[in-house]
């Protein structure tokens, strides 16, 4: 099944798919605390299979613009950097042979639709589209054989970033972490409906594909993130991975390539979805400010 955030005058609220349109999960099944996706995923399996019964009747349509980020405000969004053999290659590292982790905020995440804000403070903001894992039942120590128990659905996601700010530093926080830079959706596609070990993944800019790769080139595949992050934490209903960004990102390119206001960029996951974001200025920032990374005259 495929559920989605929909803004509705009550606010946001859970919605799953049905034949035609997408129907209130909260209205249709009773139950107050199934207005959220975290709600939902903490209550279990029987819950979703609830829910997934809902798919089978005729919903309502809504305007693409009123779908919210598919996981609003997750506690967490852990994310793998370099997961590409040619994304490494292109910023002229080594390949790697351990995963790169890092952390987003949930201040971070965006509509799928929404206008994507490129910040006052960088002159060199990428883009990286990347499948999302969302997590259900979670869990420690989860092996790679068990992990797809553990996962709730996958989304299409975009990890923008701010170069200057991921770069200035020794660690990436500051560069990953602008607000409203990770469009996540449109839908969270449950795994029984989408299997991603080997699907296409597009990014395309202004009409240009810049991106183009298959989920089977990942260097750590699905299973073994869900292996890696729950060696060192305890996954939770809710909470995000991103799994990185193939070869073709902004920065490696020549001329780089940053996203400017006026810009759409998109992003395509075979059997997963499509989001897609007009990059604006933002408005409200100070014309002077003390920080601000020096950048060379690479943008790295």
């Amino acid at each position: 099944m495929r559920l989605a955030t929909i803004t509705t005058p009550t606010g946001p609220r859970l919605h799953v798919r049905g034949r035609s349109g997408y129907l209130d999960v909260s209205a249709e099944t009773g139950n107050p605390e199934f207005a959220s996706l975290a709600e939902l995923l903490r209550a279990g399996p029987a819950a979703l299979d609830a829910v997934r019964a809902l798919a089978d009747r005729d919903g309502r349509e809504y305007d693409p613009a009123d779908l919210g980020p598919a996981v609003p405000a997750p506690e967490r969004i852990l994310c793998l950097g370099v997961n590409y053999r040619e994304h490494a290659i292109e910023g002229g590292r080594e390949v790697p042979t351990w995963p790169e982790a890092f952390v987003r905020g949930a201040d971070s995440v965006l509509g799928p639709y929404a206008d994507l804000v490129k910040p006052a403070l960088s002159e060199r903001f990428d883009y990286e589209g990347e499948l999302g894992v969302v997590i259900g039942a979670g869990g420690r120590y989860i092996p790679a054989d068990k992990a797809l128990d553990a996962i709730a659905g996958f989304v299409v996601l975009n990890d923008a970033s701010a170069r200057e700010w991921q770069r200035a530093g020794t660690q990436w926080t500051a560069g990953k972490n602008f607000e409203g830079s990770m469009p996540i959706g449109p839908e969270v596609v449950t795994t029984d409906e989408a299997d991603v070990t080997d699907v296409a993944l597009t990014t395309v800019l202004n009409g240009a594909v810049m991106q183009s790769a298959r989920t089977s080139q990942m260097i750590v595949d699905v299973p073994s993130t869900i292996e890696f992050f729950s060696s060192f934490t305890r996954l939770r209903p809710g909470d995000v991975i991103a799994t990185g960004t193939p070869g073709g990102v902004g920065f490696a390119r020549q001329p780089p390539v940053w996203l400017q206001p006026g810009d759409v960029i998109e992003v395509t996951i075979e059997g997963v979805g499509a989001i897609r974001n007009h990059v604006v200025a933002e408005d409200g920032a100070p014309a002077e400010w003390r920080w601000r990374p020096k950048v060379t005259k690479s943008g790295l």
